[in-house]
């Protein structure tokens, strides 16, 4: 659907120890994912395959080791949540430490090609091991509120040297996908968590949210308008009252908008010109959700 749309993804499969929909059989997981991996490695240039394990109170040891193998195996990506609640490692079957982080570090999970969403119980160690390790993490500041999870230490890590993006998590946990509400969150939730009104700057979420993101993701060729950089890029209509007086870039962090973008470039091709959408009938999909909705009890 990303392909067709024309959207730039990296796409996971999912491995859990529990029957999901798509797979009844979680002893497959792990070939499951295999398959996937070599169905879409080169498949499509827009389509990045990866791994994602879901988190270490819902795979055991020995599944969190298999789909890091499978990662490392073909050099993709091993997503997973982590240190998302207080309360975590107490849920964590065979915890080989007293906190997610070390749990996962002591199983040699952690590297630069493993990217861990939420992070947001992680105390001073867990923080320098992260840095250590080079791994990538994926903070979702309105998840975190929705959920009453907390809020991950952003700057604490930041001034480590943690490889950070932002996220969302899935709209479940969130309501909406929208960066741009992500980026005014998270820059202002560092305020009140650390009473330090430039604990975060604004420019660092921004980074974050573009060259930040995309580096996490291994594609180190996005998130920059430069020489030998993708074509992916956004076009805002920086001539709105809310964006006046527009001092510069930081300004988008807290007074843009999704609605500000115009004009959407994926990988050189038009996606989105002056506010419509080119690849997909919006209309007929938000009906099909709309009736998809209505099914579900």
């Amino acid at each position: 659907a990303c392909a067709e749309a024309g959207l730039r993804c990296v796409a996971a499969q999912a491995v859990i120890d529990f029957p999901t929909p798509d797979l009844p059989d979680p002893d497959r997981a792990i070939k499951h994912a295999d398959a996937f991996l070599n169905r879409w490695r080169g498949h499509d240039p827009l389509v990045t395959p990866a791994v994602f394990a879901h988190a270490p109170y819902t795979c055991a040891n020995d599944t969190l080791l298999q789909a890091k193998a499978l990662a490392r195996e073909h050099g993709a990506i091993l997503f997973l949540h982590a240190a998302e609640t207080r309360d975590e490692i107490s849920q964590i079957a065979q915890p080989l430490a007293d906190t997610p982080i070390r749990h996962l570090d002591r199983l040699c999970l952690l590297d630069r090609d493993t990217v861990l969403v939420h992070c947001v119980w992680v105390d001073d160690r867990d923080i320098d091991l992260l840095a250590e390790r080079q791994a990538g993490v994926i903070v979702c500041p309105q998840s975190h509120c929705k959920l009453a999870s907390g809020m991950a230490p952003l700057s604490a890590m930041a001034s480590r040297g943690v490889r950070l993006g932002l996220g969302t998590d899935g709209a479940a946990s969130n309501n909406s996908l929208n960066l741009f509400r992500e980026m005014d969150l998270a820059a202002k939730v560092q305020k009140a968590l650390t009473m330090d009104p430039v604990a975060t700057p604004a420019r660092r979420i921004l980074e974050m949210a573009t060259r930040g993101g995309a580096g996490v993701l291994g594609l180190p060729n996005l998130g920059r308008l430069a020489p030998g950089y993708a074509a992916d890029l956004i076009l805002l209509d920086l001539s709105q009252p809310h964006l006046q007086p527009l001092y510069g870039p930081d300004t988008l962090v807290y007074s843009g908008g999704a609605a500000d973008v115009h004009t959407v470039i994926v990988a050189g091709r038009m996606v989105v010109r002056d506010r419509q959408l080119l690849t997909l009938d919006v209309h007929e999909t938000m009906a099909r959700v709309r009736r998809l909705a209505a099914t579900v009890r």
